[in-house]
């Protein structure tokens, strides 16, 4: 029996612990930048969200500070059950409208800064009232940010972004001055309980409020840190007007709070400190995603964050004070460094067309490219496990989120289209400097069903979400599939 069937029917034995039914439809929800994976179950009017996690330690993490910020009246999900292992749990179903869906659909409307006005008002309270009682132990991963942490999102920064860009820059002085930063950082008070992670994608909009998920990082930091974090988060875009605004609703929730009056300049005074830190770990963060696991959702992200970089850097002269670090910083905020990234936006107009095609070695082979100047790309899927071997999937094809989830986990197909996206990326960025019309990408296996057929859907969401070119894919053996 596979791994996906046997974890469904865990999180189906706990829904019907839980609710006294069993539950009618489990459908997976995407896989994010997590191990984590995620299951829809649903009954009637009864919808709840199914968790597996490998890792316990940050499970545990997961279930303290859940109940630590609900017992504070702080919106989160509820977690209705937990397996015996704590590998699986059942939570509520918060929909799938983040804060981030609401502000690409609706723009910046009045409605949604004030749903930022009002995370920022939970924020405040996750802090300085939630974090008061915080145990620290209870951390699965770094307990503090302090020193070390903040040193090791400088490195993080340095070894998965600035170093792939091919800038040339004294690393010795640099590692130098990013010791004595991280401990004029480290010494920033005071310090509460840190989010970590707090952006508009982990704040979901549910019932006209907002819930905060993905909060197992919670560790005692900077509290300006999470401020930064989602007042800069690059693909928000938010206006300058928005963060100032934003940042003065943020104190006055802290006066509103029953609590010792904070320090309002030395609140200020770190906050641009933090923005900076901020600015550079996401950047580390999308070359270790984009750059290196070729993920097209944080390759497609580096633009805007180096942006977000150049304004801070233009809005804030004396940050960093450390002349390496700086002019570093500057150097890869420049404009040739951004126009690496900026192409993207550049290629609607363009006219090269892409044709990914699934086939079946068996029944048609290899298709025929009959463009003007013929050739590309032909990958052979036959070395990867075949789902179609699998009982209960020999009916369905790649588009299955099943025989998805089958690849993504028990073979080495993540590895296989992580060197796929590397070598169509350096044709496609060829192709588009000199003019191209056509590239073909063709992706085989046995009965043209699974594996190809999903690596095909792959490359082309990748090749659309890079490169926003106009992409022409058909499953050719699609006919003959067995249903």
């Amino acid at each position: 029996m596979s791994k996906t069937i046997t974890d469904i029917q865990i999180l189906e034995q706990l829904f019907e612990d839980h609710f006294g039914k069993k539950p009618e439809a489990v459908s997976i929800i995407p896989m994010s930048g997590s191990d984590r994976r995620y299951y829809r179950l649903v009954t009637d009017k009864t919808t709840a969200i199914g968790t597996f996690n490998q890792n316990i330690a940050e499970n545990n993490s997961f279930y303290y500070f859940t109940d630590l910020f609900r017992k504070h009246g702080i919106n989160v999900p509820e977690i209705y059950k937990t397996a015996k292992d704590r590998r699986y749990y059942l939570q509520q179903d918060l929909g799938s409208v983040s804060l981030f869906d609401a502000l690409n659909k609706e723009g910046f409307t009045n409605e949604i800064k004030e749903y930022y006005r009002m995370s920022l008002e939970q924020l405040a309270k996750l802090q300085w009232i939630a974090g008061r009682e915080a145990d620290y132990n209870q951390c699965f991963g770094t307990k503090q940010f302090d020193e070390k942490a903040i040193s090791a999102d400088f490195l993080y920064f340095k070894y998965y972004f600035a170093d792939l860009q091919k800038i040339v820059y004294d690393k010795t002085e640099l590692t130098d001055e990013i010791e004595e930063i991280s401990k004029d950082l480290g010494r920033i008070q005071p310090k509460m309980l840190m989010y970590r992670d707090f952006q508009s994608r982990n704040i979901m909009l549910y019932e006209g409020k907002v819930y905060f998920i993905d909060y197992q990082g919670c560790m005692q930091g900077p509290p300006q840190y999470d401020i930064a974090s989602l007042l800069w988060q690059a693909k928000a875009k938010l206006p300058q007007k928005w963060k100032d605004e934003l940042l003065n609703s943020y104190i006055t929730s802290l006066n509103n709070l029953p609590m010792s009056k904070v320090d309002e300049m030395y609140l200020r005074k770190g906050y641009s400190q933090f923005v900076m830190l901020r600015l550079v770990q996401v950047l580390g963060a999308y070359g270790f995603r984009g750059l290196l696991e070729r993920k097209p959702h944080f390759i497609s992200s580096i633009a805007p964050a180096l942006h977000n970089l150049e304004t801070f850097l233009n809005d804030n002269p004396q940050i960093p004070s450390y002349p390496k670090l700086r002019g570093l910083l500057e150097k890869l905020s420049s404009k040739e460094i951004r126009q690496q990234y900026e192409t993207v936006q550049a290629n609607t107009e363009s006219k090269l067309k892409i044709k990914v095609n699934s086939f079946s070695y068996k029944k048609g082979g290899i298709p025929k490219d009959n463009s003007e100047h013929g050739g590309g790309f032909v990958f052979d899927c036959r070395g990867l496990l075949n789902p179609g071997r699998i009982t209960e999937y020999k009916k369905l094809s790649g588009k299955d989120e099943t025989v998805q989830y089958y690849l993504q986990t028990e073979t080495k197909m993540n590895d296989f289209l992580e060197h796929v996206n590397a070598l169509v990326d350096i044709s496609v960025d060829d192709y588009l400097q000199r003019d191209f019309d056509s590239l073909s990408i063709n992706f085989g296996c046995t009965g043209g069903q699974h594996r190809s057929v999903f690596a095909a859907e792959q490359i082309a969401k990748h090749l659309k979400a890079k490169y926003k070119l106009d992409v022409e894919l058909t499953h050719t053996n699609e006919k003959n599939w067995v249903k």
